[in-house]
């Protein structure tokens, strides 16, 4: 392509309208009122999204003339990748440059036969939980629907291309071959303070003309915005719920966690109680550990605190369906918390364990590279 070819083409994606703020409903309703078939929204969608065009004239199912009136009325934009880390362990990080000049993150874990992606839902974080890097940042504004959704299409492209595998055409199938198995709301930003989007990208996820997600393999996670909760669990979107606890006591999250000034503990949990669970589904709670922080001052030693506060933890959370993470505290430059020591870690679980919790200790991934989440984006801002 030239360059007037690619600065005519620049200049009319910046006067033409995104196709990715449109759902394909609202979509189907806009190639009407063009003089197209209603049912070219689905084959649009699963164009850009389950086969990763990202020209409308790689449609080639759609008619000549009709790609050409696409292509003067939509764009097809895509985040730009300003950064990639690759750790050791399989572990890639990503930082996205979004249209505004906004940076935000995703990482991709692998552990065995899976590939969890973890997504954000904002441009930084409201929340300002002590122990985040991201919260710290302070808050620029929510994701659009598509700009959460991007981020997996963006990852599975590239992991597509790493594999050597054609994105747009899987075995012999049109299918993709789909290379992320698992995605998680965990990234920058609370989700469920950006719930109008995070509902409008889910459909995109799992759609069947989307990206193809099953819900089960979806994770939404909060910090504890209890109204959130029930929302989401009367929204009828049957994604999994994973809520940030940290502590066992008022007193001790309303120090880390400040939502808990607003939602304590007894609240949130109650939320927890009515949100709805399919058969065989848990809700899955995290616990971060802090170093002589997770419980009440006054043991004698860091394991008598840890199984103190597991002990509260057992009882606190008796009658909910549920499994705990344990993540050990990964420390970032600045932060006053500590990693606590591997006697405790391992106690607090083996508590758990003895009260019939799942308790897997969840360790640290990336930890050569940029591992704290946020961290990548502080860095590229000073740098």
């Amino acid at each position: 392509m030239s360059s007037f070819d690619e600065d005519l083409r620049s200049d009319m994606q910046k006067t033409s309208r995104n196709i990715k703020m449109l759902s394909q409903e609202e979509l189907a309703d806009e190639l009407v009122r063009l003089g197209m078939k209603k049912y070219r929204a689905a084959q649009v969608h699963d164009w850009i999204y389950r086969k990763g065009a990202g020209t409308f004239e790689e449609m080639t199912n759609i008619s000549k003339p009709e790609r050409q009136v696409l292509s003067e009325h939509f764009s097809i934009p895509v985040p730009a990748l300003v950064r990639k880390e690759q750790s050791a362990d399989g572990t890639g990080k990503y930082l996205f440059q979004l249209h505004d000049g906004h940076t935000i993150e995703s990482v991709m874990i692998p552990d065995e036969d899976r590939k969890t992606l973890c997504i954000s839902s904002q441009v930084g974080c409201a929340q300002a939980c002590r122990f985040c890097l991201t919260g710290s940042g302070g808050f620029q504004r929510n994701l659009e629907a598509f700009e959460i959704a991007d981020q997996v299409a963006a990852v599975e492209r590239m992991l597509a291309a790493e594999s050597g595998a054609c994105v747009r055409h899987g075995g012999a199938g049109s299918d993709p071959v789909r290379h992320l198995t698992n995605i998680v709301f965990m990234g920058m930003g609370e989700p469920l303070a950006n719930l109008d989007n995070v509902l409008k990208a889910l459909p995109v996820i799992t759609g069947g003309k989307g990206l193809g997600f099953s819900p089960r393999r979806i994770t939404v996670s909060t910090d504890g915005l209890v109204p959130g909760i029930d929302r989401l669990g009367k929204s009828g979107v049957k994604v999994n719920l994973a809520v940030s606890l940290n502590a066992t006591t008022d007193e001790v999250r309303d120090r880390i966690m400040p939502v808990n000034r607003r939602y304590p503990v007894k609240e949130l949990l109650a939320a927890c109680r009515r949100f709805p669970l399919e058969p065989r589904r848990r809700i899955t709670f995290e616990y971060v550990l802090l170093k002589g922080v997770n419980a009440p001052l006054g043991m004698q030693s860091e394991a008598e605190v840890s199984a103190e506060d597991a002990l509260r933890l057992a009882r606190l959370l008796r009658g909910i369906r549920c499994k705990v993470n344990l993540i050990p505290f990964n420390p970032f430059p600045g932060t006053e918390f500590r990693r606590p020591g591997e006697d405790s870690v391992r106690r607090f679980q083996a508590i758990l364990l003895d009260h019939h919790y799942t308790a897997p200790v969840r360790e640290s991934r990336g930890r050569d590279i940029s591992a704290a989440c946020g961290q990548l984006r502080e860095q590229m801002a000073a740098g």
